[in-house]
This record gives C-alpha cells, sequence and structure tokens, in this order.
C-alpha cells in the first residue's frame, strides 16, 4: 500500500515507541509497576511510551491536542485535531508476559476519527486505516469476516474484572451469546480486538464501560475494512457511551437482538 503523510507520521512515532516495549517484554521481572487501582496497573513502560508519542507526534504536527490513558487531555493550540492514544493496551498482559498488547494512535478532526494505528510490537502486527482510503494490515488489504449466522461465528468480548463493570450483566449476556455462537474469546485488549475484527479474525466484538483510546483506533480499522461499529443500547455515539459492538453489519444485528434480549 501507498501510505499517506499523516498515516507515515503516525506510524514513524509508533515504531520509535515501540523499542522500548519490546525490550521490556523481554524483561518483565524488572519492570516497575505500581498499582493505581484494582486490577489496573501502570508501568515505567507505559510512561516512556506515552512521553516519546508526545514528543514526535507534537514535533511534526505542534498544536495538536492529546488525550493520553495515563496523562488525560493536553489542549493544543489547533482546536480542531486531536490525538487519541493509548501507550499500551493490554497492559495486565504486558506485566504477566502475555503477547496480546499494542499501542493505539487515532487522530480526531472536528470530532470524527480520520485515522488510525494500532501496532503489536511482540507479534510485529501493524493495523493502520485512513478514512476513505481502506484498512491494512502489515501492508494488506483487510475485510471483515462474511458470516451472517452466530452459529458459524467466533465471537470476542471484554470480561468485566474486580472493580469494574457490571458483572451480573455481562453473565446474561454472555449466556445469550455463548449458547449459539461457534465460540468465545476474551484476548485482554480491546483495540487488538477490534483490529482483529477489521481482518477478519473475529466475526464479531462487545464489550462495555471502554475509554476512548481503547476503542479510537479501532473503530476507523473496522469501518475502513467494510465492517460496523455501534452503540449497545442504540445510542448515538460508543466513543461517548463506550459500550461497542463491531462486525459485519449483519453479525451486529444478531449481537444487538441477543443482547438487547439478555437484558429484557
Amino acid at each position: 500500500m501507498a501510505r499517506s503523510a499523516l498515516i507515515n507520521v503516525i506510524v514513524s512515532a509508533v515504531m520509535k515507541a515501540s523499542r522500548g516495549l519490546r525490550r521490556d517484554f523481554g524483561e518483565i521481572e524488572n519492570l516497575q509497576v505500581a498499582t493505581k487501582g484494582p486490577a489496573d496497573f501502570v508501568t515505567a513502560a507505559d510512561r516512556k511510551a506515552e512521553e516519546v508519542l508526545h514528543e514526535e507526534l507534537e514535533a511534526v504536527r505542534p498544536g495538536y491536542g492529546f488525550l493520553f490513558e495515563e496523562s488525560g487531555e493536553i489542549k493544543g493550540t489547533d482546536a480542531t485535531h486531536r490525538w487519541i492514544i493509548d501507550p499500551i493496551d493490554g497492559t495486565t498482559n504486558f506485566i504477566h508476559g502475555i503477547p496480546n498488547v499494542c499501542i493505539s494512535v487515532a487522530l480526531e478532526r472536528s470530532g470524527t476519527i480520520v485515522a488510525g494505528v494500532i501496532y503489536n510490537p511482540i507479534m510485529d502486527e501493524l493495523f493502520v486505516a485512513e478514512r476513505g482510503s481502506g484498512a491494512y494490515m502489515n501492508d494488506r488489504r483487510m475485510r471483515v469476516a462474511p458470516r451472517k449466522r452466530l452459529e458459524d461465528a467466533v465471537i470476542t468480548c471484554g470480561i468485566p474484572h474486580r472493580g469494574r463493570g457490571d458483572h451480573a450483566q455481562f453473565i446474561r449476556e454472555l449466556v445469550k451469546i455463548q449458547t449459539r455462537a461457534a465460540g468465545i474469546r476474551r484476548t485482554g485488549s480491546a483495540a487488538l480486538d477490534l483490529a482483529w475484527v477489521a481482518a477478519g479474525r473475529f466475526d464479531g466484538f462487545w464489550e462495555r464501560g471502554l475509554a476512548k483510546w481503547d476503542i479510537a483506533a479501532g473503530i476507523i480499522l473496522v469501518r475502513e475494512a467494510g465492517g460496523y461499529v455501534g452503540e449497545l443500547d442504540n445510542k448515538p455515539d460508543p466513543l461517548i457511551t463506550g459500550n461497542v459492538v463491531a462486525g459485519n453489519e449483519y453479525m451486529c444485528q444478531v449481537l444487538m437482538k441477543e443482547i438487547k434480549a439478555a437484558n429484557s
């Protein structure tokens, strides 16, 4: 694929930030880990990757704002552009030596996500998308899976852990889906879940209570791969509520129907 100047800018920053993650992943026993909440971890690697991404993107696009998982919002002089960044999505995986981790960077322009990059530095898989230009993994075009029957589908989801989410609601929804689906998976990274839906590895995805940095880049990947991203409760914008369903349009309708039934 021929990458645009914008995608090259993001990929360059992501690749530089990934060097430290690969090094630290190989030495996880030496990681400095601080607990900031129940099962919610921050590592020195998280903070360093965030610093690198901030420095690199600010240098090439001065004035753009930032929304980080760790540092929060940094307003820029250009109010129409904002980077939405998760320096490590799958931090718990990372500190346990599980290779389902990624850097996620999206660019928001006047409230619309126009570009997204997700990179797993351990598996060396790069997912990129730009509005109107398609979605690619390692320069190969991606398309969402075409399956229409839940009985043939592998569905991925997020499982609320200790101290987070409505466990009873999730169990109700899981029972409805698992009694029909061919398989259920849980990777520990919402960004990778969406990237893998875009790549056709998973047929569908649902999760509640996600943050913008978890899903911004993944949303444009799925949409540019010909898929659909919706709000679980039929509200206008999953980026606002954090309640996401993704897949091809038909699979999303099936998932939403089952989830609605689970909560009625």
